[in-house]
């Protein structure tokens, strides 16, 4: 196994309640970093989403207690805290609660999302299993919160701070979509995504002379409790038809972004397979 130098950093990963963001976290942990946690259950503001399977929105509705358990269960460091990313103010507090857990944070992972379908055509009501919005200004308003600002506000705070410090290592991951360029169903969700990707590209250049290093990376169609059985035979029948991935799969490669091994790799978009 190649050490990938992690032991003793500290990570904050977003929307680490399940999904992607869990394996992520249990995946850095595993290397020796500290990880806090944040997360917004659905249930939490009533935003449950009548278009989603009720599994996920069963899955979006836990806490991150138990991923904080396992991690601390196999010898790891973790801590989480609740918070609506699309509140503006929410950045300096979270890299707050953060140091005060385990001191300076050095990996970010810009990992959650909002979703909701939505569609320029009135007569396109569903796509997969899901009811589509209309895009309208609450479609926008609630994806590019979450989604586009509560990054880039992230992204701020976490320069800011490297700044203050005089420190020269450190690493930005932000997960994104095949479909950001244009997403025929999910308007917004591409939309807010493609912003996220820009944001990124941007601290890659910029942040580059003070040791930090910032990438994308764009999964495929991960099995975080959305896929349903017709889901997964439409994307089957796909021309080419698409793999479904583990959380698992996507946290090794975030690992690997976070690694000394990947110390010249920076301003990529990378498309996993």
């Amino acid at each position: 196994m190649i050490d990938p130098g992690l032991r003793g950093r500290v990570a904050l990963v977003t929307g680490a309640n399940q999904g992607i963001g869990a394996a992520a976290a249990r995946a850095l942990a595993a290397e020796g970093v500290a990880v806090f946690l944040t997360y917004f259950r659905v249930e939490a503001a009533g935003h449950g989403d009548p278009a989603l399977p009720a599994a996920y929105d069963e899955m979006r509705a836990r806490s991150a207690d138990a991923v904080v358990a396992a991690i601390r269960e196999a010898g790891g460091s973790a801590a989480a805290w609740e918070a609506d990313l699309a509140d503006p103010a929410i950045a300096p507090e979270l890299f707050d609660r953060a140091e005060a857990a385990f001191g300076p944070v050095e990996i970010l992972v810009n990992n959650a999302a909002f979703w909701h379908g939505d569609t320029y055509l009135p007569d396109r009501a569903e796509l997969f299993d899901w009811r589509l919005m209309p895009v309208s200004a609450a479609t926008f308003d609630r994806h590019f919160a979450v989604n586009s600002r509560a990054p880039a506000l992230l992204i701020a705070e976490f320069a800011r701070r490297h700044v203050a410090r005089g420190a020269n290592w450190g690493r930005i991951i932000g997960l994104t979509t095949g479909g950001a360029p244009g997403f025929p169903g999910q308007v917004s969700y591409g939309a807010s995504k493609n912003a996220l990707e820009s944001y990124t590209m941007a601290a890659s250049a910029e942040l580059a002379p003070l040791g930090i290093t910032a990438n994308v990376l764009s999964p495929p169609p991960t099995d975080t409790g959305w896929i349903s059985p017709r889901v997964a035979a439409d994307l089957a029948q796909a021309t080419p038809p698409f793999r479904i991935a583990q959380p698992e799969e996507v946290a090794e490669l975030i690992v690997f972004l976070a690694s000394e091994q990947a110390r010249s790799i920076s301003g990529q978009r990378i498309q996993m397979r």
